[in-house]
């Protein structure tokens, strides 16, 4: 709606300042033109805004400027609530902070939004790690988190799976990633990532590093550091065929449908041991077809299981 976006363009300019009218159309998802539209009736509506043009041109509040047009939709105000993850607030230090933003917040809005947010909190929860993980400690997370916030260089003793296990390492920590109940911490020089639970001591930290490089976005850098991930873990391919209760275990993987039902697929696998583990789980309901080394070691283990609860 052209008032919601109105709104949005002001909260924008409010909180950063100078921008084009193209990072404006990029923000909000809409054409140039239309934003060139919206100034015009911000304009028109009294807003002390202008504009300069040239390459370092944009349009900006005037200082001092603030609106006051920072009322909430039901939907932003149940989003906000479902978003405040007491976990991992705490882990960071900060979920006394979080308790007091959400009672104000609560504190401020209307009755019916109030309602409305709370039973969003009362009805999800979210438990981010996964069944059976271990509850592991990171003595360390504060320290790093701390680091973050104040760009300073940390001297970390780190332990990690290749010899020698045990590095000594400085970081320039440029952000925090919490995947599946684990932190990492993203940091220079490269960047890199690193398991914070793996940091064995923190030796000392020393000056401002100046946070991160002109240009890094944590979001846009964990996306690809994931697809790098998974490309060079998952470096061959096995045929198999899958019962349709062992697909739907796999959550349907693309293939062929064979005339007795089963699906002919192509899985992506790490390496013959670690393909023959997991297979191996799915039992009779799944065939592998190749490469031929993993059917010969899956039959290997099938006559050796066939012998071992022959009747004797």
């Amino acid at each position: 709606m052209k008032s919601s976006r109105l709104v949005s363009i002001l909260l924008l300019l409010q909180t950063r300042g100078r921008m084009t009218a193209a990072q404006l159309a990029a923000e909000l998802d809409v054409s140039v033109r239309t934003v060139y539209r919206d100034i015009d009736a911000l304009h028109a509506s009294g807003v002390p805004l202008y504009g300069d043009a040239g390459h370092s041109g944009g349009y900006q509040l005037l200082a001092g400027y603030r609106t006051r047009l920072t009322g909430l939709s039901a939907g932003e105000a149940e989003a906000l609530f479902l978003s405040g993850i007491p976990g991992p607030a705490a882990e960071l230090g900060l979920g006394s902070a979080l308790a007091a933003a959400q009672l104000k917040l609560r504190a401020a809005l209307p009755a019916e939004l109030r309602d409305q947010a709370d039973r969003m909190r009362s009805r999800f929860h979210l438990d981010a790690p996964g069944w059976y993980a271990p509850d592991e400690k990171v003595p360390y997370l504060s320290a790093v988190a701390d680091a973050v916030w104040n760009s300073r260089v940390l001297h970390i003793r780190y332990r990690r799976w290749k010899e020698p296990t045990d590095v000594d390492r400085r970081l320039e920590p440029y952000g925090l990633v919490l995947k599946a109940g684990r932190w990492y911490v993203v940091a220079g020089p490269g960047p890199r990532t690193y398991r914070v639970d793996q940091i064995l001591d923190v030796v000392s930290t020393d000056g401002d590093f100046g946070g991160p490089p002109d240009g890094f976005d944590l979001d846009s850098y964990w996306q690809q550091h994931q697809a790098d991930f998974h490309a060079r873990l998952y470096t061959d391919n096995a045929l198999v065929r899958l019962s349709p209760g062992a697909a739907a275990r796999l959550k349907d993987p693309a293939g062929t449908r064979d005339p007795d039902g089963w699906i002919r697929a192509l899985l992506p696998i790490e390496s013959i041991d670690h393909a023959q583990r997991e297979f191996l789980a799915l039992g009779a309901e799944i065939e592998v077809l190749g490469p031929p080394e993993l059917r010969a070691r899956m039959a290997e283990t099938a006559a050796a299981l066939a012998a071992t609860y022959a009747p004797t």
